[in-house]
């Protein structure tokens, strides 16, 4: 497998991606190559510093950076030698399997389309995995597509099952729809129709599910437009942090809290590593022939490690294989159940 990323694109510098680049490499040695794409002399340099020298490494030079202030489209157009744009271009080319970037969101998401969506899918969409009490969920469209169709949520769903069942190890993953409540007469017409076809799909569809439900292990894949997504994932990010922040504070107000936290401390760094985002190294864009991972831009060294191993394990998988195969059968499912039904003379 072979695996291109964009060194640039992250708050931290190249270095930070090196880093965690020589993890991956040290944890993996089925990965049989990494381009790191980006200006050529800061990666030298780069390095030189990790003390990284390894046969599967190559350097791919780009002389421009995409930043978190270009308007997606306007920078994909005109910054085409940016890190990005050519990670994305050696997918195209077929020079990578998989692509990962710690950059501007909008613009990953809007170059990938280079890429094509794989065959009868109608919308990629942006998959989070996040952790519940037990376990881990995965949440989609977490923020590619902010304006949704039901068809489109009906595809989240397979395609989200698909990716829980493979990389989760769920056999039959529980899939609902994001709703402002668990009865059926809740929602609103996007949510209601989406239900009503996810319902026809062969899918362990549970109906809806609220946002109370989310963090109890009630739910494997939760469906929703991007726009609803992209709140719920960043509520809960910040949420986390304000969890810790305020856990830490009330643990040091005092000597006796002091002590207490002592005591109990493995547990409070076990809590720590689970709501830890760069477990899960980031986001993945379903729905494209290729692989596509989008590592937070705040991700270090370990996040960017685990974006390596995310894409290993979707590239092992064949996840998108599976997911052109499943996208079939739904399509199939769905027009048969609305074509409209012919009346004898």
């Amino acid at each position: 497998m072979r695996i291109a990323v964009d060194v640039m694109g992250g708050d931290h510098g190249c270095g930070v991606v090196i880093q965690g680049v020589k993890l991956a490499l040290q944890a993996d040695d089925r990965i049989a190559a990494i381009l790191l794409v980006g200006q050529q002399d800061q990666i030298r340099t780069a390095l030189a510093e990790a003390g990284l020298q390894d046969d599967r490494i190559s350097v791919v030079h780009a002389s421009e950076v995409l930043t978190m202030d270009d308007k997606p489209l306007e920078g994909i157009r005109r910054k085409k030698d940016s890190s990005m744009v050519r990670a994305i271009d050696l997918a195209r080319e077929d020079k990578a399997d998989a692509i990962i970037s710690p950059g501007n969101t909008g613009a990953l998401v809007a170059g990938s389309m280079k890429l094509r969506r794989l065959e009868g899918v109608e919308r990629p969409a942006i998959a989070a995995r996040m952790p519940s009490r037990n376990s881990d969920f995965v949440l989609l469209d977490a923020g590619a597509n902010p304006v949704c169709e039901p068809l489109h949520l009906a595809q989240f769903a397979v395609m989200g099952s698909v990716y829980a069942r493979e990389i989760l190890g769920l056999e039959k993953p529980r899939v609902g729809v994001l709703s402002n409540g668990s009865e059926s007469s809740k929602g609103n017409e996007l949510t209601r129709e989406a239900a009503r076809r996810c319902a026809q799909l062969d899918l362990n569809f549970i109906g809806y599910v609220e946002g109370f439900h989310l963090f109890e292990d009630a739910v494997d894949v939760v469906v929703a437009d991007g726009f609803t997504g992209n709140v719920v994932l960043k509520t809960a990010e910040s949420l986390g942090y304000a969890m810790m922040h305020l856990l830490k504070r009330e643990l040091t107000a005092s000597p006796v809290r002091k002590f207490g936290a002592l005591l109990c401390q493995d547990a409070l760094r076990a809590l720590k590593r689970r709501l830890d985002p760069e477990v899960y190294g980031g986001a993945v864009l379903l729905g494209l022939n290729g692989n596509v991972i989008k590592a937070h831009g705040s991700a270090r060294e370990r996040a960017i490690m685990n974006a390596i191993r995310v894409a290993a394990e979707e590239i092992r998988h064949g996840v998108n294989q599976i997911i052109s195969e499943k996208i079939a059968r739904a399509n199939e499912r769905l027009a048969t159940a609305t074509a409209p039904v012919s009346l004898a003379t």
